[in-house]
């Protein structure tokens, strides 16, 4: 089983950190891709971050309330099928 790492991503060019403001899944809910996973606020806007990938939320490494570092990971995600090794959003986006 292959672990998706989920990225705080960059929500704007000045914006560095963002707050988790509500859990929307727990450790041990199934996700499908573009499900929403967790909602985030910055000084400029609040936004959802959807799965970019379908498995199961297997760790979140935040609580509501923490204040995140852009680029941090923040929750893990357990993919079905061939374990390849870790992945994540950084590296799916960069991929051919």
């Amino acid at each position: 089983m292959a672990k998706f790492d989920i990225i705080m991503p960059k929500l704007g060019e000045s914006i560095i950190e963002a707050t988790i403001t509500r859990w929307i899944k727990n450790e041990g809910d199934t996700v499908s891709e573009d499900d929403a996973i967790v909602e985030i606020a910055t000084d400029k806007v609040d936004s959802e971050i959807p799965s970019p990938v379908e498995g199961t939320l297997i760790k979140k490494f935040y609580n509501e309330g923490d204040v995140v570092a852009v680029g941090a990971i923040i929750a893990q995600i357990a993919i079905d099928g061939e374990d390849t090794g870790d992945s994540s959003a950084a590296e799916i986006a960069s991929a051919p």
